[in-house]
């Protein structure tokens, strides 16, 4: 896969970087809001669990780091997922499009929804996609409380960016709505269960912590594959 560095450091000295995404107004008493909390964290609580920091644009070249490779395996990952090849996959979170341009190949006949919050992924997934003349990625500019899907899916994949959700409910069901009957959610998360997953603690979640947030969303749990160094692979399938 062509080196995705350049033209991120390219790009970053003509952008400002993204911070965190103001949080809507709301009246919703679904989230708790603490004035003592984790300094990686919004200070904003779902279900118990407070919600992580989004990493903004200037850490972007971080997601193309070579060692992702060795510790995500995400050739592995996607190979696992047993898409057919016209599948319709929307990758929540997309960033520089990491996942997104791996999923591509898999569906020749179907596509890959690259979504992302911030304008500049965008731009960068944008850039990419036709630097390397890939026609069924499409760049999708999502919102924080819904991904703005265009189309229902097959499948919506999310590594590493479920907990970083400042709406994760209204996130949920939107991304529910746009699920095809059977179709599946395929969660990736750093396990909150082991102390020596070298990840702060806001940003890992445990299985139990997933499964609560996901079944409330409406979804089943199917499955959880271990063979990750440091994460959990849970599938989830929406069952009407």
């Amino acid at each position: 896969m062509k080196n995705t560095l350049p033209y991120l450091l390219l790009l970053t000295l003509g952008l400002n970087s993204c911070a965190q995404a103001p949080l809507a107004q709301t009246t919703n008493t679904t989230y708790e809001e603490r004035t003592l909390h984790d300094p990686d964290g919004i200070g904003k609580f779902y279900m118990g669990r407070e919600i992580a920091n989004v990493m903004g644009f200037d850490g972007a070249a971080w997601l193309e780091r070579p060692s992702r490779e060795v510790t995500e395996q995400p050739d592995r990952v996607v190979q696992s997922l047993g898409l057919k090849p016209d599948a319709v996959v929307a990758d929540i979170g997309a960033g520089t499009g990491y996942f997104s341009f791996r999923l591509s190949p898999l569906v020749p006949q179907g596509r890959v929804l690259a979504v992302d919050v911030q304008p500049e992924m965008v731009r960068v997934l944008t850039g990419l996609a036709q630097d390397r003349k890939i026609t069924n990625v499409q760049a999708v500019l999502g919102t924080i409380t819904d991904p703005k899907l265009p189309e229902p899916v097959d499948l919506v994949l999310m590594v590493d960016t479920y907990h970083e959700f400042s709406y994760p409910k209204e996130m949920m069901s939107a991304i529910v709505k746009s699920l095809k009957p059977g179709g599946r959610v395929v969660l990736i998360e750093y396990r909150a269960e082991d102390a020596n997953v070298p990840i702060k603690p806001v940003h890992k979640m445990t299985q139990q912590q997933v499964r609560l947030e996901l079944t409330a969303a409406g979804l089943v749990w199917q499955e959880t594959k271990d063979f990750l160094p440091y994460q959990h692979l849970m599938i989830f399938i929406k069952a009407s």
